[in-house]
């Protein structure tokens, strides 16, 4: 998307407005409509995404010891359908929606993390691993059902992934024990973040995962810094 001033924004309880892009509640279900231009190549992007929760959480979850940075899976299990115009593709399918809100850059408080959702049936499994700079950080392993309900587990053992294949970002994951995940696809391989598809078992259950690595001490570089305006744009409007 592209980072904008404070006077592209505006909300209020059901709307979410930055530039030409927004996000609004109708009823129960979330859409988003965009309109942007991608980067490094321009082009347009411009569609609407329309989220359908099995429920909503409003539980929040502390990430560091000093409770500064919280994270909210706003929901877990959902179904999305997604339609653009440009460029032309349409989709649905299971979907997910969360929110990261804190006090202070989050390099301050953190080295990185790994992050997973599994599908399970009606169930979705959450994974959060995080490295704090100072103390311990969180490490999560939530259960989320259908219904709503949250249920609380010991995070799995780790397990190593390999590295990305081109900016070399670290990757770690927890399965059940004695198992060997798999990577399917690495989705994205830049210099602080990788996304992949994770073939694994959790709970005694084949799980395909959506997996997330973060390096803030990656990030935190200057050089890894001055390349972020050619990913993501800066509008004075």
């Amino acid at each position: 998307m592209t980072e904008r001033g404070r006077s592209a924004l505006t909300r209020d309880p059901t709307h979410l407005v930055i530039g030409p892009s927004q996000l609004r509640w109708e009823g129960d279900t979330l859409v988003i409509k965009i309109d942007e231009r991608a980067a490094p190549i321009p082009s347009r992007l411009k569609g609407q995404v329309r989220v359908y929760p099995h429920g909503v959480n409003a539980r929040d979850f502390t990430l560091d010891p000093a409770g500064r940075h919280l994270w909210r899976p706003l929901a877990p299990l959902a179904r999305v359908e997604v339609a653009f115009s440009h460029p032309g593709i349409h989709w649905q399918g299971s979907g997910y929606l969360d929110s990261n809100r804190g006090a202070e850059p989050l390099e301050r408080a953190f080295q990185g993390w790994d992050w997973s959702r599994a599908g399970l049936h009606q169930e979705a499994m959450i994974l959060y691993d995080t490295r704090a700079r100072a103390g311990e950080g969180a490490q999560l392993a939530l259960r989320f059902t259908a219904q709503g309900e949250i249920d609380e587990m010991q995070l799995p053992p780790r397990a190593p992934l390999p590295k990305t294949p081109v900016w070399r970002i670290a990757r770690r994951t927890h399965c059940d024990p004695g198992e060997r995940p798999r990577v399917l696809e690495t989705l994205e391989d830049t210099p602080f973040y990788a996304r992949s598809v994770v073939r694994t078992r959790l709970l005694g259950r084949d799980a395909q995962m959506v997996h997330e690595s973060l390096c803030l001490d990656r990030f935190s570089q200057p050089w890894v810094k001055s390349l972020l305006p050619f990913r993501m744009p800066r509008s004075t409007r």
